[in-house]
């Protein structure tokens, strides 16, 4: 059994708190607390303008898409015979595990041109470089060979995620205008700039050039002379040169059509088509020579179009630098070296475009978190001066996440955005408990003794808190684990966000609210009165 006097003691012994001397020492010296916001607004001021942006973290997958295209016209034989070098070159990289090519198709599973396909290539899992470094020696490889290749590099989900957001390449500049012959010296001029600039690679001028094409120019008098329609004569030159449709067969999982086509062990040369026969309505047989003229085009570029308008697109990606920096001197080099023609527009897409949407928009986010926090705190003490004080260190918060953000070389993107954006409510909230134990201490003590008390209660609070968090965050700040580097500009964010909220909170909130007019204490008031 505990006495009463052992009874009476409790409470007050439960709320005996060793006071900070320190706390005393920057209250009574407001400068330091000055200088430490000067300090935060000239970082923010230094950083933010050289602070690498991008979109979505880089991400170092250990796979890699190789999508090619041989010249037009090339035969599936001709474009093996090309592949077979860069089998060698793929086997021959110290990093490279497996792979396998596919031509003729892509990773769709749809059927393309026998000059174009795909190489998925799978790293080891102990890969002496980066995903990006052994891109960069697969590409110098191949261009040392001197192939006639047009080659892409990707990793499979940042490819992925670029086909679900309609930004398949980092870089996209699309050009418009009326006629298709200009858009295409607009295009290779602007794919030049882009070349040009530090930072890009596999940069494509937008021409595709379809393989080689056979014309024909019917002579509708003659058709007409021997009763023959135009859509009789078409048909009969599709069941030459494709064949026609018969019927269909069921497999496992669909109908395949079958196809009747005239045996031909090669394609027809044009004076085989011309001698072919066409059946005349009143029996008997004329060649086709005598209803059309046939001609070989070496290639036509195929037309690209945007809500009906004539597009050329100019595409890149990136290599060794970042998203931001790299198209704002691609745009500063197009407006000052680019004329357009009257009636010609650029526009920049691709993950660029995105960036820029995402990034207005979570700056609506942050904005709008801001006022809440503000309209919150307002609301529950009804003191102007106390909300915007604790709205402005949650802001002076975000300076921490830009310095650690520079200082790690880690881009500012949607993920260490919204990292941002955390710091602003975790400041706030524990702000908000500080106050709240300031106030409770008016009551029975002195507005410094209280402040000095209230600081002196929430250290350790704070200090678990910030430490706790650090610790947590620091195997996916320093990207280790799997898929770490999806959250790694995120947990940095946040770690500099705490690593400056603590002496916001321990230091610069407890100086301002000293020289804020807050009067609760009995004693003031009489003195007042």
């Amino acid at each position: 059994m505990l006495s009463k006097g052992a009874k009476r003691k409790r409470p007050a012994e439960s709320h005996l708190v060793k006071e900070k001397k320190w706390v005393r020492f920057f209250i009574r010296r407001p400068v330091y607390s000055v200088i430490f916001l000067v300090l935060l607004v000239l970082v923010s001021l230094y950083t933010i303008p050289r602070l690498s942006t991008g979109f979505l973290p880089e991400m170092d997958e250990g796979t890699i898409v190789l999508d090619y295209n041989s010249p037009p016209g090339t035969t599936l034989e001709q474009t093996s015979q090309l592949l077979d070098q860069v089998d060698r070159i793929i086997a021959a990289d110290k990093d490279v595990a497996t792979f396998n090519r596919r031509t003729g198709t892509q990773m769709g599973f749809f059927i393309t041109e026998p000059n174009r396909g795909d190489y998925l290539i799978s790293l080891k899992k102990h890969k002496t470089a980066a995903t990006v470094e052994v891109i960069s020696r697969l590409r110098s490889a191949i261009e040392k060979a001197g192939l006639p290749l047009q080659v892409d590099f990707g990793q499979v989900i940042g490819d992925m995620l670029g086909d679900l957001m309609t930004a398949t390449q980092p870089i996209e500049i699309q050009i418009f205008g009326p006629d298709q012959k200009t858009l295409h010296q607009v295009a290779k001029s602007v794919a030049a700039i882009v070349s040009s600039v530090p930072g890009t690679a596999d940069v494509f001028n937008g021409i595709t050039i379809a393989g080689p094409s056979l014309v024909m120019e019917p002579d509708f008098a003659q058709l007409a002379r021997y009763g023959i329609s135009a859509a009789d004569f078409q048909s009969q030159v599709e069941s030459y040169l494709n064949g026609n449709i018969t019927g269909k067969v069921q497999d496992p999982l669909q109908l395949v059509p079958i196809r009747m086509i005239y045996r031909q062990d090669n394609p027809p040369s044009i004076a085989a088509i011309s001698s072919q026969p066409v059946f005349l309505p009143g029996g008997g047989t004329r060649p086709f020579s005598d209803f059309a003229r046939f001609h070989i085009e070496s290639g036509i570029a195929e037309e690209q179009r945007d809500q009906l308008q004539n597009m050329g697109e100019v595409t890149a990606r990136l290599e060794g630098r970042d998203l931001g920096s790299t198209m704002q001197e691609i745009e500063r080099q197009i407006h000052a070296k680019i004329q357009l023609p009257s009636g010609y527009s650029i526009r920049y897409g691709g993950a660029y475009r995105e960036q820029q949407q995402s990034f207005r928009e979570l700056v609506l986010i942050l904005v709008l978190s801001s006022l809440l926090v503000f309209t919150v705190i307002l609301f529950l003490y009804k003191d102007f001066g106390v909300a915007l004080t604790i709205l402005l260190l949650a802001v002076f918060g975000v300076s921490g996440s830009f310095l650690l953000l520079y200082l790690t070389g880690t881009a500012l993107n949607v993920a260490s955005y919204t990292g941002t954006i955390m710091i602003v409510g975790i400041i706030s909230e524990n702000a908000v408990f500080t106050y709240a134990q300031y106030l409770e201490s008016l009551k029975t003590m002195t507005k410094s003794h209280s402040i000095i008390y209230a600081i002196s209660t929430r250290l350790r609070p704070k200090l678990m808190t910030a430490v706790g968090a650090i610790i947590a965050l620091l195997p996916l700040a320093l990207g280790i684990g799997t898929g770490a580097k999806m959250h790694q500009p995120l947990a940095i964010a946040v770690i500099g966000g705490f690593i400056v909220a603590l002496p916001l909170l321990l230091i610069v909130l407890p100086t301002v609210l000293l020289k804020l007019n807050i009067k609760n204490h009995p004693q003031e008031q009489e003195e007042h009165k």
